[in-house]
């Protein structure tokens, strides 16, 4: 580093206390001396070589005596200073050569204009030291004292931002960190000789009023350069950075501030380490994603479980991917190690229709025991798609905060663990963060904790795992703090954890703990690391545990002795031989007040039947009061035709469309309790413009949703317009469904083809989290899907691929054709106890078409019905030749040809219910047409899309039992790798082509 230097470079000790600022812990500070006072005989001109900044002063008033000379007023020579001396020393000056060569420019005699800013420069030049630090300020030298002030300030600065780069975060010397030049003192216009001079500090975070630079420059180095790196500087609010500076400048050592924790720090460590030491000797080579050389993870889980209590959280929801996870359940939640090793020998029950997962998806809740209370504690279930856990957990918290009624998030609140290439790599990671202060999404801030190992998977050379210096950079898009800190020293660990849990409860924002630690092992215990990264094992297979380095600091400091360590170490390890419960907090008789009560929707059998029915005056009382608005509301003249249209619904005098018809159900939902919650990219007002639950004022931009001011209402009513985003909203109200039971929560697709963006959470939550981890979920998506000529990505809402997923009864997949089967539809869902998710093909054109709607008296009669009969009834049945099913949109089409054409002999059957396939109700209504000759499915989508292929063995089964003469025959479009064409002129050709063949076809 060129001199001079303020931080240097050497590697922190592994065991290293170091410092955060506070007067208790700075050096005694030297009596204010005068400015040194110039004799006489003490300064010939000639012999400046000691100048400094005590004699600055005098310099200052002999050099204005030089300026007024210069402008024609005569300066008497003195027995000190003989004129010629000091007129050929200030004549010499680079400024005044320059300012004298301009003299004939003066036309009044006042001095000439030369700042003391060029008399400043003009003395460096000389290599005089302007140092003006200890100088007592005064009308003479204010702006020196103000240049070397800012100069200090700047230094300041500049150690709060780049301070980072200069860290000690890092317990591998392989990847020590280099020096950086925004912390040299030239950069800031002071030097090696300033270093003994005294700044103001009273307005900044030391806590005192002045210091020397040297004594800065250590604090400095301590607070920002040691093994606690902060970044922070960029947040805009300056409330949050003064926070900030505070909170770091003006604590005592960590030592000091963590003393009582010590040993509680260590008795973690010593588990930490004991469980992966006892693991790997009694399963060696056998996966667990152990925390060696990430262990301090456990002190800080501990230490924010701890904390939280004490700042009368309640609950708790953490997500975290492998890494680790073992340990976190046994040591923080308190899962049974006899449970752990159970699983290691391949011993579990499960019931006949569970597959299971492997041990470190596995999630589990508990309640511990903090000094504030209880505190719930869930882990939430995931699996190896690493960050989509994220948002899910997200959607927990906040159902859970509304069940609280805890707005702010002062009770329940997120911990998400991260890897390092992860965070950087997964874009879920930035559109959880994205939502974290939307108000359909937030949750009052995510405490992030990075387990950060430097390489990620196996990469070998980090340039490769990212483009941004740190992984967690990302983060940096909300301005929010992130503490960098050394895995190695845990005493850092913990004040950091601290402050981000304070920072979180205070600012109800997301803040980032980034772990810098190693991974002992490989990706996995079976994997050889030193392929990839020979230098780094190298080190790593020499390096000291952090749970021994930090027990030999405390033996060393006389807090612990060795026996009392290896105690600690054997009566763990006894414990956990015995399968004991080795949490140290666990409480075993549950508060049952922190928990959901999933009863009565467990061991739930399928059925198609259930009364969805109501009382028609209470229908139409609700159908009243959801279209009152405000007497001064100003709504657009759209949404008045649409609210004068829904009272010509309510009155009987035109059959209630789609979108009423869901705002009903809604109604009647609420009124018995049942919470509503619905998101979407457009769901306030529908993407279609056909739902308008919210409307807004044109005159003052207001706006009113009728829902949530019903009179009568017993649960809340949500609607949020989402951002523009598939995978984490729909995996957030999946989180949100998977804890809420009692409420209907829907994701609604803009259209139904962008859920292929979230299909992560379809395959791994949606479709197979009961399966694997007997989690119960009523999520309903509502995919607009048909084919009107908009194109591959406004057509299909992959029909296919949902289908493809089922089994085991374990979602439904529904498309009805009329407003009353989606009122009947909603209600079902919650109504029963049954929770599945629902996946809904929703329409876009029937959303206004008189043909799909149902009359108001209708719509409370009766219930969802999987099959719709056949409505012609003029058709003899015994007359039929022909069998039609189909699905949707297209039954309209099929049915206007038929009438066009005058047919007769062809009965078209609508498939409302998909999956579970409604085999008894089908077999009821064919079973009336056992002449029919040809048994058809119609479907507008390609052949190897759509429901052909997926429900060809349902139909198969139909087929043989109950029209056992017919043919099985396909129509639609032929199989395509698009869903569907890009021009209008081809997509009516193709449309026009499938419904003829649906009544022409006969092989």
């Amino acid at each position: 580093m060129p001199k001079p230097r303020t931080v240097t470079n050497k590697k922190a000790s592994s065991g290293e206390m170091s410092a955060i600022n506070s007067p208790k812990t700075m050096p005694k500070q030297k009596a204010s001396q005068p400015p040194n006072k110039v004799t006489k005989k003490s300064i010939p001109p000639k012999d400046i070589s000691h100048l400094a900044a005590g004699n600055l002063n005098y310099l200052e008033s002999i050099y204005g005596d030089y300026l007024q000379s210069s402008s024609g007023n005569k300066v008497a020579d003195n027995e000190l200073n003989p004129k010629a001396e000091w007129d050929s020393f200030f004549s010499s000056l680079p400024s005044s050569q320059k300012l004298n060569g301009n003299a004939s420019s003066h036309k009044s005699n006042s001095a000439p204009e030369l700042s003391y800013a060029a008399f400043i420069n003009d003395l460096n030049a000389l290599g005089m030291t302007t140092d003006v630090a200890s100088s007592s300020p005064t009308s003479g030298n204010t702006f020196s004292n103000e240049t070397k002030r800012q100069g200090f300030d700047a230094l300041v600065n500049a150690y709060r931002i780049y301070g980072h780069k200069n860290s000690k975060i890092n317990p591998l010397q392989c990847k020590s960190r280099s020096n950086t030049d925004e912390l040299s003192l030239e950069t800031y216009g002071l030097s090696e000789n300033d270093m003994d001079a005294e700044f103001p500090t009273k307005l900044m975070g030391f806590g005192i009023d002045k210091m020397t630079l040297r004594q800065a420059i250590d604090y400095l180095g301590r607070t920002y350069c040691g093994p606690l790196a902060t970044e922070f500087m960029y947040i805009s609010e300056r409330e949050k950075k003064k926070w900030l500076i505070n909170k770091l400048e003006c604590q005592a050592t960590y030592a000091e501030t963590l003393q009582d924790k010590q040993l509680k720090i260590l008795e973690r460590l010593v588990a930490a380490s004991g469980l992966e030491a006892s693991l790997a000797s009694k399963y060696p080579g056998t996966k667990r994603f152990g925390l060696e050389g990430s262990e301090a993870l456990i002190p800080v889980m501990d230490e924010l479980v701890q904390y939280s209590g004490s700042l009368d959280i309640k609950e708790i929801v953490i997500a975290m991917a492998h890494r680790g996870r073992l340990n976190v359940l046994v040591n923080i939640l308190g899962k049974n190690p006899a449970s752990l090793f159970d699983e290691f020998e391949g011993k579990y029950t499960l019931d006949e229709n569970s597959f299971g997962d492997v041990k470190y998806h596995q999630g589990f809740s508990s309640n511990l025991d903090t000094p504030g209370g209880h505190v719930h504690l869930a882990l939430a279930f995931n699996p190896s798609h690493l960050e989509i856990v994220s948002p899910v957990a997200e959607g927990s918290v906040r159902a859970r905060q509304d069940r609280r009624n805890d707005k702010t998030g002062d009770k329940v609140i997120p911990i998400v663990i991260h890897g390092d290439a992860s965070f950087s790599g997964q874009g879920v990671v930035m559109e959880t963060l994205q939502m974290s202060k939307l108000k359909g999404f937030k949750t009052g801030g995510t405490i992030h904790i990075i387990i950060n190992n430097q390489i990620g998977f196996t990469v070998s050379d980090i340039g490769d795992a990212r483009s941004t210096e740190y992984s967690s950079d990302v983060a940096k898009i909300l301005e929010v703090p992130i503490f960098h800190v050394n895995g190695e020293n845990p005493d850092a660990v913990i004040f950091a954890t601290q402050m981000a849990l304070e920072y979180r409860m205070k600012y109800h924002t997301d803040v980032v703990i980034d772990l810098i630690c190693y991974r002992r092992h490989g990706h996995n215990e079976a994997d050889e690391p030193a392929i990839t990264q020979p230098m780094m094992y190298d080190e790593i297979r020499k390096h000291q545990s952090v749970t021994d380095i930090y027990a030999n600091q405390l033996i060393n400091s006389g807090l612990l002795s060795e026996d009392d360590y290896v105690a600690m170490k054997t009566d763990y390890r006894d414990h956990l031989d015995k399968g004991d419960h080795v949490s140290r907090s666990l409480v075993t008789t549950s508060n049952t007040e922190l928990h959901v009560d999933w009863t009565p929707y467990l061991g739930q059998e399928w059925s198609d039947t259930c009364d969805t029915s109501m009382d028609i005056k209470e229908l139409k009382k609700l159908g009243k009061q959801i279209l009152q608005l405000p007497d001064d509301f100003d709504a657009h003249r759209q949404v008045q035709k649409v609210f004068s249209d829904r009272l010509a619904m309510l009155n009987g005098e035109r059959p209630v469309d789609w979108g009423y018809a869901e705002l009903l159900a809604y109604s009647s939902l609420i009124t018995k309790g049942h919470a509503v919650r619905m998101s979407g990219q457009d769901s306030r007002r529908g993407t279609f413009s056909h739902r308008q639950a919210v409307v807004h004022n044109q005159t003052n931009g207001n706006s009113y949703c009728p829902l949530k001011n019903l009179p009568n209402a017993n649960a809340n009513f949500q609607i949020f317009d989402s951002f523009l985003s598939e995978e984490a909203a729909m995996a957030f109200e999946y989180g949100y469904a998977a804890t809420n039971p009692q409420a209907l929560v829907l994701w609604e697709g803009q259209f139904g083809d962008f859920a292929n963006g979230a299909q992560v959470v379809i395959d791994q939550f949606l479709s197979s989290g009961e399966t694997k981890w007997q989690r119960l979920c009523g999520l309903g998506l509502l995919l607009p899907h048909g084919y009107e000529g908009q194109g591959p990505e406004h057509s299909s809402a992959r029909l296919e691929r949902f289908l493809q997923l089922c089994a085991d009864n374990n979602m439904q997949v529904c498309i009805p054709s009329t407003a009353g089967q989606m009122f009947h539809m909603l209600r079902r869902q919650v109504v029963r106890p049954l929770r599945k998710p629902l996946v809904v093909m929703m329409p876009k054109s029937l959303l206004r078409k008189k043909i799909a709607s149902t009359m108001i008296d209708d719509l409370a009669k009766g219930q969802f019905m999987p099959i719709i009969p056949e409505v012609d009834e003029s058709i003899d049945t015994k007359s039929v030749n022909r069998v039609i099913l189909c699905s949707g949109k297209v039954y309209y089409e099929l049915s206007a040809y038929r009438q066009e054409h005058g047919i007769k002999d062809t009965v078209i059957l609508r498939i409302e219910q998909l999956y579970p396939f409604p085999h008894g109700n089908l077999d009821k209504e064919l079973s009336v047409y056992k002449n029919a000759k040809y048994f058809v499915w119609c479907q507008e989508e390609p052949m190897n899309q759509g429901a052909w292929y997926s429900s060809k063995h349902h139909l198969e089964i139909v087929h043989k039992g109950s029209l056992p003469k017919s043919k099985l025959l396909f129509a639609g479009r032929t199989s395509a790798a698009s869903p569907a064409p890009g021009y209008m002129a081809l997509h009516n050709k193709l449309q026009s082509a499938l419904i003829e063949n649906a009544f022409t076809l006969k092989e």
